[in-house]
């Protein structure tokens, strides 16, 4: 039983890793995506043109979804807590 419980507390460690870094990552994808079909379509191969963009917009996704992530890991660490307590 013991190791079942461990197991379910991995998963929804690798959940809540998925929950809080995944909106940045597909962001940072599809505007690096659409930066680099402009540059393949235009032959610009500026690596700053490619930079800038991308880390002013993942920067403002994380200011607009910071609450969102906030609130998925205190809900994640105060279930952790719990389970703690519950042991003892």
């Amino acid at each position: 039983m013991e190791f079942d419980i461990n197991v379910e507390s991995l998963r929804g460690a690798y959940w809540q890793i998925i929950m809080t870094a995944g909106p940045i990552l597909v962001v940072a994808l599809s505007v690096g995506l659409i930066i680099g079909i402009l540059q393949a379509a235009t032959s610009i191969n500026e690596a700053t043109i490619s930079f800038v963009p991308k880390l002013v917009v993942v920067l403002l996704a994380m200011a607009l979804l910071s609450t969102f992530m906030m609130r998925e890991m205190v809900d994640y660490f105060a279930m952790i807590f719990d389970q703690i307590r519950m042991l003892q």
